[in-house]
């Protein structure tokens, strides 16, 4: 699989964590990102996975910058592209060529979008928690493929909540990848 990711990569790290027990399933082929000199491709780059950058600024629009995209995942064959804290929206290139699944900070169909975390608050709900779900064109409207509930508690802050979050999402991207893994890649989740 390619994992794409934006920052910090402790989506990553608990993949090639448990890629590390050949009865996992999973490989990790290339990690690919939006920006430079982020701690994800440091992380990658110590466990000896390819890396790759394709910046939306290096092309004319949005729809050259996904083609091109596209074609850097394609490069490395991948039976799955994990978005992992990637926080760029993947275009039709993207799509049409690749089976995307995305991890994403709430128990969707709620709270969609970037600031899942700081809505949930805001509303005032009682557990929130994870998902993983396939990427369609929409903003976290693809298909459910597992979720995990976190209790919001008394006086939890974004931050306080988002890491508890992290903890679940992580145990839930490494439980539910092996079992993707097996699908044939024409297989849509």
């Amino acid at each position: 699989m390619v994992v794409l990711l934006s920052g910090s990569g402790t989506l990553l790290q608990a993949v090639l964590d448990a890629a590390q027990d050949p009865g996992y399933g999973v490989q990790v082929v290339a990690v690919g990102a939006d920006r430079d000199d982020i701690e994800g491709l440091r992380r990658a780059a110590a466990r000896h996975v390819p890396t790759f950058v394709e910046r939306l600024r290096d092309h004319p629009d949005r729809a050259a910058w996904d083609a091109a995209l596209a074609d850097r995942i394609g490069a490395y064959r991948p039976d799955l592209v994990v978005s992992a804290g990637f926080m760029k929206i993947l275009g039709s290139a993207v799509l049409a060529t690749h089976r995307v699944v995305n991890t994403h900070p709430a128990l969707l169909p709620s709270f969609p979008g970037a600031h899942a975390v700081r809505d949930a608050l805001a509303h005032g709900v009682t557990v929130t928690g994870c998902t993983l779900h396939a990427v369609d064109a929409g903003v976290d409207t693809g298909p459910i493929l597992a979720q995990r509930a976190v209790e919001v508690r008394a006086g939890d802050t974004e931050s306080s909540l988002h890491e508890r979050i992290k903890v679940a999402e992580r145990e839930l991207l490494v439980t539910t990848l092996p079992g993707l893994a097996r699908v044939h890649p024409l297989d849509q989740p």
